[in-house]
């Protein structure tokens, strides 16, 4: 018994010299741990590809995801604290808690862009039937969003724009969560939505619903999600927040690199699409799940960069209906300085 407790004061001693030796203290091989706020959409990619690669982990993350069914809940639970960091879409009440001091958009994801087929404007089969076949007829009609000031409510003003009539003459129906917007399209409790194409082309070719127009039409310009923290985080934990970018960053440069031309290399589309497979579409096999996957694949923005223009844009709007207040400004909404704005 002497004997071993000899061995293990030995082996003690030994490591507590090489930690002196190296000047490492014990605990700082230790991954920082860190709340990822996400929904279930192929848009969010980026950040599954980056977790089940091991990008986070080289940066030293360990990462959580919490999943969510709409973008404002995701802002609330970061000013909270339950969540580190988030991608999704700017909205009333991101904004409004930013005015609070209390996060900040410090990157972008996911991009409209012409010549990628993007968000899709959908209309109930009823609603097809009964002639409303284009999105110049969409006046008059309910409109499916999650909440009042978000992604939603911005896609539905900017259609309404261009269309020539205002967005108030569009009957607006939050219904809070993605789920249940889709059960009311497909039951014809409301007329049209907007949404991105994994859900819009399975809608329409399930024969749920009809396409009848794109979103990338009325803002080709639109910074759809952008990555955000809290503001405690953005000023004061810059390492820790430099880290989740760049591993972010290799993950949207994987998800790009295979999903915007899949027929260049099949094998490693099919080895990509069953990875994003196991955060969307998980409850579904993966034959019947695939094709929605891969009809999701929307640009998402190299290095993480930001169009600062539009979300210039965005917060203008904003202001405009009265949804946040007229005093904030851009740079109490943006940190500017992690990632290319443009």
């Amino acid at each position: 018994m002497f004997l071993s407790v000899l061995t293990r004061r030995t082996a003690m001693g030994a490591l507590a010299a090489l930690v002196a030796w190296t000047g490492v203290p014990d605990w700082a091989s230790a991954a920082d741990k860190v709340a990822v706020g996400a929904l279930r959409f192929t848009s969010h990619s980026g950040s599954f590809i980056a977790y089940e690669r091991g990008y986070f982990a080289d940066e030293g993350l360990e990462v959580e995801f919490k999943f969510f069914q709409a973008a404002q809940p995701m802002a609330v639970a970061i000013a909270s604290g339950d969540v580190d960091f988030g991608v999704t879409a700017i909205t009333g009440g991101l904004i409004n808690l930013a005015d609070k001091g209390a996060v900040k958009v410090i990157g972008g994801v996911l991009h409209e862009e012409p010549g990628i087929d993007g968000s899709a404007i959908l209309v109930s089969n009823a609603a097809y039937e009964a002639g409303l076949t284009s999105p110049d007829k969409l006046a008059g009609h309910t409109f499916g969003i999650t909440q009042t000031g978000s992604s939603f409510h911005y896609m539905a003003a900017r259609i309404a724009e261009k269309e020539g009539f205002g967005v108030e003459e569009l009957k607006l129906k939050p219904l809070q969560k993605v789920g249940a917007v889709i059960a009311a399209l497909k039951s014809g409790q409301i007329d049209a939505w907007a949404i991105a194409p994994h859900i819009a082309k399975a809608l329409d070719k399930a024969g749920a619903a009809k396409i009848i127009g794109w979103v990338n039409d009325y803002a080709p310009d639109y910074q759809v999600t952008t990555v955000f923290t809290s503001t405690e985080n953005a000023t004061n934990r810059r390492d820790l927040t430099e880290r989740f970018m760049r591993a972010l960053s290799r993950g949207i440069a994987d998800f790009d690199r295979v999903m915007l031309n899949q027929a260049a290399d099949p094998a490693a589309t099919e080895e990509t699409v069953k990875l994003i497979h196991k955060y969307v579409y998980a409850d579904r096999p993966y034959e019947k799940a695939a094709p929605s996957i891969k009809n999701g694949a929307m640009r998402l923005n190299e290095g993480a960069k930001l169009n600062l223009t539009n979300v210039k844009a965005q917060l203008a709007w904003f202001q405009a209906e009265g949804l946040v207040s007229e005093s904030i400004t851009i740079d109490q909404l943006v940190d500017a300085s992690y990632v290319e704005t443009y």
